[in-house]
């Protein structure tokens, strides 16, 4: 049986820092990555459900700082136009500040928590996380493994595309991209994973196949736990347990029938407890340094689907902060018996 009162079990319950842990909240109110309008809407959604004084109740350990919503200029001066890649402008505008955002947040000694928005705001996320730390994982949770090129999507979303737009194995199969040279796709698909895939598009099953890419669809959950694919995703894209870790969580990774509310729900997916435990144990490394929690759309759905999609988001969140299921202790571990009752009262 646990020994409640151990003087030094309190690192099962909460992670120890050398410094307050610090949590920079930055809104991507951005929507154009894909042709469903309301993802952003997701950012206020979130905030609106209490995400910052809940995360504030995890404990005085934690410091919250809001920075409010990204804003941007559309570059001017660009009359190219890529082919087969929609709002173009918009998107590398967009997740051209958001980079240096990202960077400044994570320079600052925070962890970035950017409130999207699609997933196109990934492009700018991880660029920054890169720009700063330079050795860093990904740890992509989502139906889709989001690794189409302009030549490959049948959509032309770039939602679609933000892990083939950065990573250095696909650089070659892409056209130059006007406005977009402050972008260099540096980061390696051995330094990343997938949890939770369902929806892989043909040339993205070659991509995974030929590259070797560490991928664990609901099958593989099925099959091994989500604790096990947790524990082997991790190994496999750290496994010297030294690099800062990017998450980066579609909510549709999880099923539609949790979190109904966003543009391409998949039936079959995790389920929000999977969900919260993927994080809890990405929490537990102590190296997360930064998350994206993104496609979250209030303008689908019924209240009750918006709600649902919404808590669902904070869940997440607060499991990758440091909330536990079993409760945090006390930072002063000494009961407060002076408060108690002499004698326990008696029934008449």
């Amino acid at each position: 049986m646990l020994n409640i009162f151990s003087s030094g079990s309190r690192c099962a319950f909460r992670r120890c820092f050398s410094t307050k842990p610090k949590v920079g909240i930055l809104g991507v109110p951005f929507g154009k990555g894909g042709e469903i309008t309301g993802a952003h809407n997701g950012p206020d959604s979130i905030r609106k459900a209490g995400l910052i004084d809940r995360l504030a109740g995890i404990g005085d350990d934690l410091e919250v700082k809001d920075y409010g919503n990204l804003e941007y200029d559309v570059i001017q001066g660009i009359d190219t136009t890529v082919p087969n890649m929609k709002n173009y402008h918009d998107i590398i505008s967009c997740n051209q500040v958001l980079s240096q955002k990202v960077e400044s947040i994570l320079k600052e000694g925070q962890v970035c928590l950017a409130l999207g928005g699609d997933h196109s705001i990934a492009i700018g996320t991880i660029d920054g996380h890169v720009r700063a730390k330079k050795d860093v994982s990904v740890l992509y949770i989502d139906a889709h493994p989001d690794l189409n090129t302009n030549k490959t999507s049948d959509s032309g979303n770039i939602h679609g595309m933000p892990l083939g737009i950065l990573v250095s194995e696909l650089s070659d199969y892409w056209p130059y991209l006007p406005g977009m040279d402050w972008q260099k796709p540096i980061l390696s698909l051995r330094n990343v994973a997938y949890i939770g895939l369902r929806s892989v598009d043909p040339y993205e099953r070659l991509i995974i196949d030929k590259l070797g890419v560490t991928a664990y669809d609901m099958d593989d959950v099925e099959e091994h736990g989500i604790s096990s694919v947790i524990s082997m995703a991790l190994k496999a894209i750290d496994p010297e347990e030294n690099r800062s870790i990017h998450v980066s969580f579609d909510i549709d990774a999880l099923d539609s029938l949790v979190a109904p509310s966003t543009g391409y729900p998949i039936p079959g997916g995790l389920t929000l407890r999977e969900g919260v435990q993927i994080l809890e144990k990405v929490f537990d490394t102590g190296r997360l340094g930064a998350m994206d929690l993104v496609e979250v759309n209030p303008n689908i759905g019924s209240k009750e689907d918006v709600r649902r999609t919404v808590e669902a988001a904070v869940h997440l969140i607060l499991a990758a902060f440091g909330n536990k299921r079993r409760g945090v202790r006390p930072k002063n571990e000494t009961l407060p018996l002076q408060t108690f009752p002499p004698t326990r009262p008696q029934i008449a």
